[in-house]
């Protein structure tokens, strides 16, 4: 068992160096977006299924607290963090419009949208990143594999190389935190 945790984190490691090398000028144009959307008076709206909502929801979390600076609050909605509207939309309209019906109520112009799908394929997710564009709300799309169907609807997609879903999940953990952290240093 210990030679496979020692794999795991070969693994973890290897995906992060591919990233470090090919990935960082994108990830500071994602930090530099989502700042002028923030400074613009606009606000970061996150969404995902499973893990990705999770991600989503600690994203947010960090930019309405605080990550590492004493500051003001930001503004960070989780699509995904109201039951009530998950389950009243996916109710009266089906789980796909769960994110778009939230951002055609929600979304300013502002505003931008981080759209999260390890495979670039889950529906509700590209329908969110669909109606954000269709109000010309700048989308940002944090995937894996070969992006999927979202990575070319978006206005930034940061495609992490690999089709192991818990491999891209802790790289999309990690840009996650990069990004709060380089969008407090522009901020304040």
């Amino acid at each position: 068992m210990a030679d496979k945790a020692a794999q795991i984190l070969k693994e973890s490691i290897v995906l992060k160096e591919q990233v470090l090398k090919t990935m960082t000028a994108s990830i500071n144009k994602a930090a530099d977006l989502m700042a002028c959307a923030l400074k613009a008076g606009g606000k970061v709206l996150l969404f995902g299924n499973g893990g990705s909502a999770a991600d989503a929801q600690h994203i947010a979390a960090e930019l309405v607290g605080r990550f590492k600076l004493e500051r003001h609050g930001l503004g960070a909605i989780a699509l995904s963090a109201n039951t009530s509207n998950l389950t009243s939309i996916a109710n009266d309209y089906g789980y796909e419009e769960v994110f778009s019906r939230q951002i055609e109520a929600l979304g300013l112009k502002n505003d931008i949208a981080l759209a999260i799908s390890t495979s670039g394929n889950a529906r509700n997710v590209i329908a969110g990143a669909l109606e954000a564009k269709k109000q010309k709300i700048k989308v940002i799309a944090l995937t894996g594999a070969d992006g999927g169907q979202l990575a070319p609807l978006a206005d930034l997609a940061l495609v992490i190389p690999s089709h192991n879903t818990a491999r891209i999940q802790e790289v999309h953990i990690t840009v996650g935190h990069i990004l709060c952290e380089l969008i407090e240093e522009k901020l304040f």
